[in-house]
């Protein structure tokens, strides 16, 4: 009888669908993975010919698009319960600045509308610390510290202020049912790049950082970030912003802390930002006289430098129940990620430096 029963029923278990856009990406991807574990379906928005690479294992759905294409978008988005608009070009230098407005700010528009028309019931936009205001005497700054567009230095920081403007016009035109998160520097696994703080762990850890400028960053794990998102996606305000952080921790700090883990020994010179500036303006028109794309040290980057980048995350805290680990946890699974993927030199050679 009782097997008659089961036979006879059947049972209908409800799936959730998030379109995730830049889960092939570094913060993206851990997003992703944050989903996968509990239970909900991800659909990954990915270019053409992009990196797979962070979705292996994942069973992810794939649905080839592009930012800048808002009609596969909208065959993204078709059937989904949530929205993750990760993707962002993230460069402190470019040879065509207009490719970052146009991805970043067009791009945005075209997801949140898109999502809208979909019937999407939340909307996560992944904007940045970079968009927000510091106080000039570098205690930490939070959601309401003032800030304009001109106090944003360089054309991404430029770029996601505008995105972040647009996404919250969204919010009060069309009603578009957005929250916004503001992560901090996240580090971690999974920076396959690598990210401009990434490659900044990748030098150092290799020992090609001999000096320092004075500066501060708030340091978070990537896998925080990720369990914010879904904080956001659930318990968030529409029309608010949350700041993702971790701990607020010196350039010198950092690269002592990324020696310790490398077996090497930390900078101890500290560099004026005027005399480095110079030097970046020269790697800038090196490489764009040899064709490159990536300068590891850029004028912009010397210039957002001499800002002390500390933020609180009491807002995230007290109204999502957000949470973060010990930066150095997060600087050795970095480390380690790097070291086992092959970024790094061996670590016997590290060990003798």
């Amino acid at each position: 009888m009782l097997q008659q029963f089961y036979q006879k029923t059947e049972i209908i278990v409800e799936t959730m669908t998030a379109l995730v856009t830049g889960a092939t990406g570094f913060v993206g991807a851990a997003v992703a993975r944050k989903l996968v574990s509990e239970g909900i379906t991800v659909r990954a928005l990915v270019r053409e010919a992009a990196n797979l690479g962070n979705l292996q294992g994942l069973g992810a759905e794939l649905a080839v698009g592009d930012l800048n294409d808002p009609e596969s978008i909208r065959r993204a988005v078709a059937e989904c319960d949530v929205v993750f608009h990760v993707a962002a070009d993230y460069r402190l230098w470019a040879r065509n600045p207009f490719e970052l407005l146009k991805t970043n700010v067009e791009g945005t528009r075209n997801v949140i509308r898109a999502a809208c028309d979909a019937g999407v019931d939340r909307i996560v936009y992944t904007s940045s610390v970079a968009t927000l205001g510091i106080h000039p005497d570098g205690t930490p700054a939070d959601e309401e510290t003032p800030v304009s567009l001109a106090d944003m230095i360089g054309i991404y920081k430029r770029s996601k202020y505008l995105a972040e403007r647009e996404a919250e016009q969204l919010v009060r035109q069309d009603g578009a049912p957005v929250v916004i998160v503001n992560p901090s520097t996240p580090i971690g696994p999974g920076d396959i790049k690598p990210t401009p703080t990434g490659r900044i762990i990748v030098e150092a850890a290799t020992g090609k950082i001999p000096a320092f400028v004075d500066t501060g960053l708030n340091v978070v794990h990537v896998d925080d970030v990720a369990n914010g998102h879904i904080l956001a996606w659930r318990k968030g305000v529409i029309g608010e912003k949350y700041i993702l952080g971790g701990e607020d921790m010196t350039l010198a700090e950092i690269l002592a802390e990324i020696a310790h883990l490398s077996g090497r020994r930390p900078p101890t010179v500290s560099l004026p930002h005027n005399a480095v500036l110079p030097i970046a303006w020269c790697v800038e028109q090196w490489t764009r006289m040899t064709g490159g794309d990536n300068p590891f040290v850029t004028v912009d980057g010397v210039k957002m430098a001499k800002k002390t980048m500390f933020f609180s995350s009491d807002r995230a805290r007290r109204q999502l129940g957000y949470s973060w680990r010990p930066a150095a946890e997060a600087l050795a699974d970095a480390v380690a990620w790097f070291r086992d993927h092959g970024y790094l030199e061996p670590r016997k050679a590290a060990a003798g430096a």
